[in-house]
């Protein structure tokens, strides 16, 4: 870790608080409305340039993250690591690693899987670094998850680095937080238990 990330870590639990108390990233949002296009329909490209369907995570509830590694929430790799361990039989967490918001992933593919796995142990998917933010790069799945005319009632895209979508087992969107909402947030618990 540099020593901005191993300051960023240190900071984290302050950074969040801060956040909270100001109201900013800290908006989580429930829908209960069916998609118009599956998500199911959609790929990705892992990390190491595998392929992945949408549709082998059928039946299970589905946590999408866009992530940086420069970041004053990375810290929270390492409780996503805990959800996909404790969930991994009913839960898929994909991060989707980003450098959309103030140059915060600089790091080329190899660089973040080395990094998410030397300092937060990640096993779970990432994918390929890529655009989560609107505009003609988008991923096609950041496109899916902030249009309701395709997810059925969001149209809020990433504000910040580790915002998060929830699928539930039909791959209906049912919840957005955004990023000062900690993956391990009762509300969220709660969601992906239901």
């Amino acid at each position: 870790m540099s020593l901005k990330q191993n300051i960023l870590k240190a900071m984290y639990p302050l950074t969040a608080t801060i956040s909270k108390a100001i109201g900013k990233f800290d908006n989580l949002v429930q829908g209960d409305s069916p998609f118009i296009t599956p998500i199911y329909n959609y790929e990705f490209a892992g990390i190491a340039g595998t392929g992945h369907n949408m549709s082998d995570c059928k039946g299970k509830k589905i946590l999408i993250v866009n992530t940086a590694s420069d970041c004053g929430y990375t810290q929270q790799y390492e409780e996503l690591e805990k959800l996909h361990q404790q969930y991994k039989d009913s839960l898929v967490v994909i991060a989707f690693p980003a450098n959309d918001f103030k140059d915060q992933e600089k790091g080329d593919n190899e660089e973040i899987a080395s990094f998410c796995q030397k300092n937060y142990g990640v096993s779970f998917l990432l994918a390929r670094k890529t655009n989560v933010v609107a505009g003609r790069d988008q991923h096609p799945i950041f496109t899916w998850l902030s249009d309701k005319s395709k997810n059925g009632w969001n149209d809020q895209a990433p504000t910040w680095n580790f915002c998060k979508y929830l699928l539930d087992e039909e791959g209906n969107l049912i919840l957005f937080a955004e990023a000062a909402i900690s993956p391990l947030d009762k509300r969220m618990i709660d969601a992906i238990k239901s």
